[in-house]
């Protein structure tokens, strides 16, 4: 995929596959509390895993395998990287949907009241959104779905879906999921309401 460029404010914004950032910068995103210690791991625990039931350092360990950072011509990866300018502010996970093992495996709120083949690989997922403190409100996620788009395209997916919030009503810790206004300006549409909070939202190409 070839860098995304925009511009916020007096600033450009370029959205980079994780294997062409770097693990410094990714691990920059990453720096506050939630999502250091989640290291993009939640949707992809393993039957019998949890977050807790592991070292941080391992679920890094699994990250840097996932993204390949610095692997320019990795075949695959498992997110984007936004820059504004040269300084790392964002992140999406982003990947076929079967790669989140624990959304397949339990996963209400995707699969609730839809006659969906779990196993399809051709399906990609949105699943978390990351942006730096000091860079909010600038639609760097804005812009990360809407590359999320053109990524899962470009690689193949028949379709791309996330699971938002509809509600402001949200603590901290639920905002890595997006939100509803930020899946529609990417162009995605509502196919199913599981809960009051949350939304299946999706593109099909």
């Amino acid at each position: 995929m070839a860098p995304r460029a925009r511009l916020l404010a007096d600033a450009t914004l370029t959205i980079r596959p994780a294997n062409e950032a770097t693990w410094d910068d990714l691990q920059k995103i990453l720096s506050a509390t939630a999502p250091a210690n989640c290291q993009c791991q939640r949707y992809k625990m393993r039957p019998k895993e949890c977050l807790v039931s592991f070292p941080a350092e391992e679920r890094a360990d699994r990250l840097r395998i996932q993204t390949d950072p610095g692997a320019d011509d990795a075949v695959t990866t498992t997110g984007l990287v936004a820059y504004l300018d040269d300084e790392p502010v964002g992140w999406c996970a982003v990947e076929p949907r079967t790669a989140y093992i624990s959304l397949v495996r339990g996963g209400r709120v995707a699969w609730t009241g839809r006659d969906e083949d779990r196993h399809d690989p051709s399906v990609w997922a949105v699943m978390c959104f990351v942006t730096r403190a000091g860079f909010r409100r600038r639609g760097i996620s804005r812009a990360l779905a809407r590359a999320a788009v053109d990524f899962a395209r470009d690689n193949g997916a028949s379709a791309i879906e996330g699971y938002p919030l509809t509600t402001r009503n949200a603590v901290a810790d639920e905002l890595h999921v997006g939100t509803e206004g930020t899946f529609a300006a990417a162009g995605f549409t509502e196919v199913s309401r599981p809960s009051v909070r949350r939304a299946v939202m999706r593109v099909d190409f």
